[in-house]
């Protein structure tokens, strides 16, 4: 599981679902939550959370330029990959932290991958999850 802490800086929401922005070093990642500040306190601007997201919801892309959907769009550089054979481990630096994908090695394949290589991660709104900053898994 991938794990980045960061600061709650704006919450959106209605009676059961909240559009959660997190600042994590320079980045927003954006989380969208079955929960509420009414349902769940820790959620309130200012407070710190570890954002938290899967290996397998973690999607590559190199030379990515224009307008996507994904909210979450972040910058690494590849530090290691461990081939599969089906599937691949891919491990970034991202800020001097490590955010790991998990792709299929026909993916690593296509975008020819190799260690230094810079890319973006990126990951859907509703993959993400947030703790309450001092709580552990």
């Amino acid at each position: 599981m991938n794990q980045l802490r960061g600061r709650i800086t704006a919450i959106e929401c209605n009676d059961v679902l909240s559009l959660v922005d997190v600042a994590v070093g320079g980045d927003t990642f954006t989380a969208m939550l079955l929960e509420t500040p009414a349902s769940a306190p820790y959620l309130a601007v200012g407070n710190a959370v570890t954002v938290m997201f899967k290996e397998t919801e973690v999607s590559l892309a190199k030379n990515l330029s224009g307008q996507i959907s994904l909210r979450n769009r972040i910058k690494g550089v590849v530090k290691h990959i461990r081939h599969g054979e089906i599937l691949s481990e891919v491990a970034l630096d991202y800020q001097g932290q490590t955010v790991t994908s998990i792709i299929t090695t026909r993916a690593v394949a296509r975008l020819e991958l190799v260690v230094g290589d810079e890319v973006e991660a990126l990951v859907k709104a509703n993959e993400v999850a947030l703790m309450e900053a001092g709580h552990a898994l």
